[in-house]
């Protein structure tokens, strides 16, 4: 193979990821082409709608698999926490990345952190997982739904439409964009989605043609992590139309993994926690999904 094409969103951070995929194939593969196939997508073309409304973080994928269906790309780049809990039939996750900074960044012009913020105060965010563990801090708070690239977002936090914003951590370090993050909100008081900060490489299931090329990009101890809290999310049938928060952590002992599902609403959280050996990601990821379901998630979930 000659030439590995790489289909990917256009916003600017989706450019940065394949970008950054396409360099290290490159390296890794001195004598291979890579070439990008910049694409838009049903979820970067309707903005004025909660993504949960529309149909969820699988619409920033939908048309990259079609292309690499019709053999117009080969593989695709995506942040790990837009890709859903489980993929469609034909595709698997060939490469995911070292992790990054997984903190959801508080960002405002006038505000460090989130308990300055006066009461009443308008928050911006897309994401229900970041809503609820806010309103649970700031039951006070008008948090309104914020949608658009990484750019669009600070424009209007600049133009005045919002006190302060929440965004991602890794984003806006890619972007160089770090000096606009005024508090980093952390696990295990915040957690991340389930695979934040991850970058995954998306391929045909049964191409080891290109699953060999990908190998060398594979990081294990993210893979291990993410699976993790993927399986966990999987477990609650989790999807951006439910905020679920995970974060693994991998130790030389084991894994320890932490779990929440929440309520926008109510601003209530539930939380579980627990640990196992290196080789039960999954099996750890499910224990979690069914302590959380126990102690009452499912009135969240719609299974109530």
């Amino acid at each position: 193979m000659h030439t590995l094409r790489i289909a990917t969103r256009k916003s600017a951070l989706a450019l940065w990821q394949a970008e950054h995929v396409a360099a290290l194939l490159r390296k890794v593969h001195p004598r291979l082409n890579v070439e990008l196939v910049p694409m838009s997508t049903r979820g970067d073309q309707v903005l004025d709608q909660p993504l949960a409304r529309i149909g969820g973080k699988g619409l920033f994928l939908k048309e990259l698999e079609v292309a690499m269906l019709e053999r117009r790309a080969d593989i695709a780049v995506h942040s790990l926490k837009d890709m859903p809990a489980t993929l469609e039939p034909g595709f698997a996750i060939g490469a995911i990345l070292p992790r990054a900074d997984a903190a959801d960044a508080f960002v405002s012009a006038r505000f460090a952190r989130p308990g300055e913020l006066p009461e009443g105060a308008r928050v911006g965010t897309s994401s229900l997982r970041r809503a609820a563990q806010l309103r649970a801090l700031r039951p006070d708070l008008d948090i309104r739904d914020l949608r658009g690239n990484v750019n669009t977002r600070l424009a209007k936090l600049d133009a005045g439409e919002y006190d302060a914003i929440l965004l991602a951590c890794a984003g806006l370090d890619r972007l160089g964009l770090g000096d606009r993050i005024r508090t980093r909100l952390q696990a295990p008081e915040w957690l991340p989605a389930p695979g934040q900060a991850a970058i995954a490489v998306e391929l045909r299931e049964g191409d080891m043609r290109i699953a060999e090329l990908l190998k060398p990009l594979d990081d294990a101890e993210t893979r291990i992590a993410v699976s993790a809290e993927r399986a966990m999310n999987a477990a609650l049938g989790g999807s951006c139309t439910v905020p679920v928060g995970a974060w693994c952590v991998v130790g030389e002992r084991g894994l320890t993994l932490m779990g929440l599902v929440g309520d926008v609403a109510s601003g209530q959280v539930i939380r579980a926690r627990a640990e196992a050996a290196l080789d039960g990601a999954a099996a750890l990821g499910r224990e979690v999904a069914q302590m959380l379901l126990d102690r009452g998630a499912g009135a969240f979930l719609g299974r109530d």
